[in-house]
């Protein structure tokens, strides 16, 4: 019998390494996550300083804005480093969920080899340029730039490591798949150098199409996708030194336009956690709950309002659905209408201010972040309204004979209840609209109200949420920031091939003069949003096509806003945009259940996108422009 339970309870080499790593995992995340956590308590903390005396002393801090862009880029790389951690890169998984299992399972290790040698291969061009940024002080401070550029290896070091670490746990027939799919390709990139030399421009095709195409579909997170191309780029055809990459990298993660990121990532979970958002619903519910596809109505205002303030398409659905959808279904609403609704209404609040998106293409274009807040309500408002016809239309059958009538009294008392949580979109938008303060400004404001409001006014502010909370801030925020990063690289890669000086002429020759540019644009974003997301699709391709659609005679704002709505219905659009199937997560509703259903909200955001386009005005009218 002893026999027997020894035998039972032996521990397999297998079994041990694997206890082994997962202690090791252990570790390195708490190592990097409670650094990443205090990193982000010292951005709010130092900018809402920075804020404070400005505003109220009337003596503003020279070095305040300095050490938190110090701190700026060691938050983006340690965020980087759990958003890997914890797969949550942007990534494309339309091909990956679609085959089988196991091979799925060796698409995944895949995944990770390619993320993992394209970690190996900056490693080293990384310390290189910490090294030789050691030299430059920074004007306040008087500290070396080393200090700050440290982030890079340091943060490329510890993503190789959980990479490995995940390749570790993988199959080995996988693993030796993935070391001869990367060799191959490899080989054939070395010994090919003179023939894609030979061909020009042509040699894009197989660099940014075919190799960054094969990495996305395989599911490799699309900013180590966009490295990997551009640094197979660089180094087969060495236009320049791999170190320049780097150098890129950082100017794109380091704008201190992008600092609003992360302060506005968690000002929406304090907007959540408080019950700020909550109260909102309750009192739009109030009000048109009880009409004919009023809970459509609802979710489509709730959006609206909460949109674009937590960075997170997901973070703003979540806020809104767990309230709605129960008595959606009490009502009699198809499932996958409710789904439809909710995808169709965050690609709509795409352009509302303050849109993550629209910061992320003005560090990337120059374009202001004040004009492109003013400029994105209205036409996002005209979605809003095509939407709700479509929503009243398929409401025939909406059952609101049992539906709760609110009395006066109780709607007002609503209202008094969401006031303070009304006001706070409001006043984050008219502050940055009329100058009073930038978007990086005012999200220190909206977090001092809010967590004012949740202690004072809400009295729900639950303090052991707040760490997970500032881990999770880091990790949306490393993924979106080694985006922008990655992608400003390949896009100075394919400025240096003289790539953008080819796309001009041809965009240029398109018929039609501008609104031929604008339709072309319209259907080129819609395609890119379905594949590459959102961010992606616009720092890379931003930097390159507002040039042109300024020499054909488009605003810079008025393109920015069409081009952001396009790449919000390839989002939410089935069957690859990935915020469709975040939607049915946060619903809990089987992604098939809407791909019949969400069309007809589909092609009335269309419709709005060219009513947008059409008439400028309703993106420029306030700002002057034409």
């Amino acid at each position: 019998m002893s026999t027997s339970y020894g035998a039972e309870t032996q521990v397999t080499p297998l079994q041990r390494r694997h206890a082994v790593l997962k202690i090791v995992e252990h570790f390195l995340r708490r190592a990097v996550e409670v650094p990443a956590a205090l990193l982000v308590l010292a951005e709010i903390v130092i900018l809402s300083a920075g804020v404070f005396a400005r505003f109220v002393l009337n003596a503003p801090l020279v070095w305040s804005d300095e050490l938190a862009g110090i701190l700026f880029l060691w938050l983006a790389m340690l965020g980087s480093v759990i958003a890997l951690q914890r797969g949550q890169h942007m990534r494309m998984t339309a091909l990956v969920n679609a085959v089988p299992p196991r091979v799925a399972q060796c698409l995944q290790t895949v995944a990770i080899g390619t993320t993992a040698l394209f970690l190996a291969l900056i490693l080293p061009q990384a310390a290189d340029y910490a090294q030789g940024q050691a030299f430059i002080t920074s004007p306040a401070l008087g500290l070396s730039d080393m200090i700050r550029t440290s982030a890079l290896p340091a943060g490329a070091g510890l993503m190789l490591l959980f990479a490995l670490i995940q390749l570790a746990r993988s199959d080995w027939r996988d693993l030796a798949v993935t070391a001869a799919l990367l060799a191959v390709v490899a080989a054939l990139l070395w010994l090919g150098q003179d023939a894609l030399a030979a061909i020009g421009n042509w040699n894009l095709l197989v660099f940014f199409v075919a190799l960054l195409a094969c990495g996305v579909l395989a599911g490799v997170p699309v900013g180590f996708a966009f490295g990997l191309a551009t640094f197979a780029y660089i180094v087969t055809l060495a236009p320049a030194p791999p170190s320049v990459m780097l150098g890129t990298m950082d100017q794109g993660m380091s704008s201190l336009i992008l600092l609003a990121v992360p302060l506005f990532v968690f000002l929406g979970g304090l907007i959540e956690m408080t019950g700020m958002a909550q109260a909102m619903v309750a009192f739009l519910a109030s009000l048109l709950g009880s009409v004919r596809g009023g809970l459509s109505y609802v979710l489509l205002g709730a959006i609206y309002l909460v949109a674009g303030i937590s960075g997170s398409k997901a973070a703003d659905m979540a806020a809104v659905a767990p309230v709605l959808f129960p008595e959606m279904k009490k009502r009699g609403m198809d499932e996958g209408e409710m789904v439809s609704v909710l995808a169709s209404a965050a690609a709509m609040s795409e352009t509302i201010p303050p849109s993550i998106v629209l910061i992320a293409i003005g560090s990337a274009t120059g374009v202001s972040i004040a004009a492109l807040f003013a400029g994105g309500l209205l036409p996002a408002l005209v979605l809003a309204l095509a939407l709700g016809a479509i929503a009243w239309f398929r409401s025939a059958d909406d059952d609101v004979a049992h539906a709760e009538r609110f009395t006066r009294a109780v709607k007002l008392r609503r209202f008094w209840v969401a006031l303070p949580a009304l006001a706070l979109p409001f006043l984050i938008r008219s502050a940055v609209v009329m100058g009073v303060a930038t978007a990086t400004e005012v999200s220190t404001i909206g977090i001092a109200y809010a967590v004012v409001a949740g202690l004072l006014i809400y009295r729900k502010f639950d303090w052991r949420r707040v760490y997970p909370m500032l881990v999770d801030t880091a990790s949306l925020s490393g993924a979106i920031l080694f985006i922008i990063g990655a992608a400003s690289a390949m896009g100075w890669a394919l400025t240096q091939s003289g790539f953008s000086q080819s796309l001009s002429a041809a965009m240029e020759a398109v018929p039609g003069g501008r609104f031929g540019f604008l339709a072309v644009s319209v259907l080129a974003f819609i395609v890119l949003g379905s594949v590459l997301e959102g961010i992606p699709a616009i720092v890379l391709f931003g930097p390159l096509l507002f040039p042109i659609a300024a020499a054909v005679g488009v605003n810079e704002v008025h393109y920015a806003i069409v081009v952001v709505l396009a790449m919000g219905i390839g989002l939410f659009s089935p069957p690859f945009g990935v915020g469709y199937y975040a939607a049915c997560a946060i619903g809990r509703v089987n992604p098939d259940a809407g791909l019949r259903r969400i069309w007809p909200y589909m092609i009335a955001l269309l419709i709005g996108i060219v009513v947008v386009a059409a008439f400028p005005f309703l993106s420029v009218g306030f700002l002057g422009g034409k």
